[in-house]
């Protein structure tokens, strides 16, 4: 690479960032090699933001000595290597589809210990290949969870009868169980939230034929609710924000995809029984204690899906609490909007959330996500979809009141995840423009350091 081109490679653009190290201080070996792709594979496919993945490339990279830049793509990590043997590139086939906050935050701890001069190449490499192969939640731990989840979004979103909680419980449990075994027969992301939908749709219709589920149809919609890809979308919104066009664009259209099937399974199942989800229903509200307990739950429930250790449990269900409770006082006492409510929810959660996962070395996204999961416009996206169907079916003979209430159900939603954006996203962008984390240099000595 000529002088002009390397020095063009190391100006940051929105796709990548070059990172300044000593330059062509060796030649990089093939564990070296291995060492770098793999941590930025791991940290890429489990739900670690764009920028903390290129932020841990490049402290790796220090500290094995050499220049490199890395080049996020959706299925894809190309890593440019400049070293005393010239140019060459790496491609690392990794799609970022999953969440598990377990993955991310031992890969940062090894990560942190090559820094430090406490790891080598080979003695690295064999903890990150453990990682790799950290088994998935329990399916009892996560059934339980999914169950107690959608019943506490249950709870909030009004469900008062035991009998509906049961049924709510019975339905995600069972569509949890239902995620598990069809992970071990297909590879795509879409078949689990798609067949777990049609059965919570199926369970509602039998409930709603037996005269055990009310007009807002929680019993079908709960389940699908903790099936939304929140972290996903975070995560494209974050791309977006900084200018990571087409990843953020993959990003969002991997999440809405996955919605799209969630609705599909959700009015599919419905159908089968002939009820139809109405397009605008009255809600009920719910007490305090209730609300905020209920919110804990939840929160407790999806920080299971993304394999939060238990002892770590306790920290985004106060957050969520907390949040729940500021967003009840801001509706019920201040009258604001849902929307209004969410985005004061989320700017509380946004400010708290970011020093505390860049402490714990956990994804943003999974871990603000799973503070304000039971903020979620779920019920408005499903009426949406279900109005959306009503409006096509009898063609020009769609009555207005449906379409009036399937634009209102959709406006609401898209306010509110924007709402829910901006107010996790903002507080971010702004603690760490003004309060930037201070990332780990290699503190061996050069002779110590040379050994990887």
């Amino acid at each position: 690479m000529s002088h002009t081109a390397a020095n063009h490679a190391c100006v940051p653009s929105p796709e990548a960032r070059s990172l300044s190290v000593r330059p062509n201080a060796h030649v990089a070996s093939a564990e070296e090699l291995a060492l770098i792709s793999l941590s930025a594979r791991l940290l890429f496919e489990n739900g670690q933001s764009t920028e903390k993945v290129v932020s841990a490339f490049d402290q790796l990279a220090a500290a094995v000595g050499f220049r490199a830049t890395v080049f996020p793509r959706w299925g894809e990590l190309t890593v440019l290597i400049n070293d005393g043997s010239g140019s060459r590139n790496e491609i690392v086939a990794a799609a970022p589809v999953g969440v598990d906050m377990r993955k991310v935050a031992a890969t940062s701890g090894v990560i942190d210990e090559i820094c430090s001069g406490h790891l080598d190449a080979a003695s690295a490499r064999a903890a990150l290949e453990a990682v790799a192969r950290f088994p998935a939640v329990s399916i009892t731990r996560f059934a339980l969870l999914a169950a107690a989840g959608a019943a506490a979004l249950g709870v909030i979103f009004g469900a008062a009868h035991p009998f509906s909680l049961l049924l709510i419980a019975i339905s995600a449990g069972a569509g949890a169980c239902l995620r598990r075994w069809l992970s071990g027969i297909s590879r795509s992301p879409f078949i689990q939230p798609l067949c777990a939908a049609l059965l919570a749709g199926v369970i509602g219709s039998i409930a709603v034929r037996l005269q055990l589920s009310s007009a807002l149809r929680l019993i079908a919609v709960c389940p699908c609710m903790i099936l939304v890809p929140g972290p996903h979308l975070l995560n494209g919104t974050i791309d977006l924000a900084r200018a990571r066009i087409a990843l953020g664009a993959s990003r969002i259209a991997y999440a809405g995809v996955i919605i799209l099937m969630i609705c599909t399974g959700l009015l599919t199942g419905l159908s089968l029984g002939s009820v139809s989800l109405p397009a605008s229903a009255p809600s009920y509200p719910v007490p305090l204690g209730y609300d905020v307990i209920a919110a804990g739950i939840a929160v407790a429930a999806y920080g299971t899906f993304f394999a939060m250790p238990w002892r770590m449990l306790p920290i985004p269900a106060a957050i969520g609490m907390l949040a729940h409770a500021s967003r009840w006082a801001m509706i019920s006492l201040a009258g604001a909007s849902v929307q209004t409510g969410a985005l004061v929810a989320c700017l509380i959660v946004g400010i708290v959330i970011t020093p505390i996962a860049d402490r714990l070395r956990l994804p943003f996204a999974a871990f603000a996500f799973a503070s304000v999961v039971s903020l979620i416009p779920g019920v408005y996206l499903f009426r949406m979809a279900a109005g959306l169907v009503d409006l096509v079916t009898p063609g020009q003979k769609a009555s207005a009141d449906v379409l009036l209430n399937t634009i209102a159900d959709g406006a609401t939603a898209t306010l509110i995840i924007l709402a829910m954006a901006i107010g996790l996203i903002l507080p971010k962008m702004c603690i760490e423009h003004f309060h930037p984390a201070q990332p780990l240099r290699p503190t061996g000595k050069p002779d110590e350091r040379k050994a990887l």
